[in-house]
């Protein structure tokens, strides 16, 4: 998402083309993904508020209210006119979300690393199987008709 966010602020011509698509498929991938690490980091009784409650509207209302509106009225403003014109209107705020989302890498890279051990103690013994004692032997079922 962070080299798909960088080329919005350039504002380059038919950079829309390929940075769109590019954008949405980020975002579903994104979405798809989150879901198991927030189930198992914070478990399922409140799932639907940290998964959608928090995370969404905060983001939402601190980009689009706070920071984009912000650097949309001092652009605006620059200009001496009350519509910003230009790719300088949302400059600011495309580098913002990509170096937000490059910090959001570096701190998921860490937290990977920290959590690492966790898994390889939970799956390492093969937890997806059934437990077995030393004198437990399969039961073989037979159907008599």
């Amino acid at each position: 998402m962070l080299i798909t966010l960088f080329p919005f602020s350039l504002a380059l011509n038919g950079i829309l083309y390929a940075a769109i698509p590019l954008l949405g498929i980020c975002y579903g991938i994104f979405y798809d993904i989150m879901v198991p690490p927030a189930s198992e980091l914070f478990g399922l009784k409140h799932f639907g508020l940290i998964y959608m409650g928090l995370g969404n509207p905060t983001g939402a209302l601190l980009v689009s209210g706070l920071l984009a509106g912000y650097a949309y009225d001092a652009e605006a403003a620059k200009q001496d006119s009350s519509a910003c014109v230009g790719h300088d209107c949302f400059e600011v705020t495309f580098l913002v979300l990509a170096g937000v989302c490059g910090l959001g890498t570096i701190l998921s890279i860490i937290l990977t690393v920290r959590i690492r051990p966790v898994y390889q103690l939970l799956y390492s013994g093969g937890s997806f199987r059934l437990p077995q004692t030393p004198g437990h032997l399969p039961v073989e079922i037979t159907i008599i008709v």
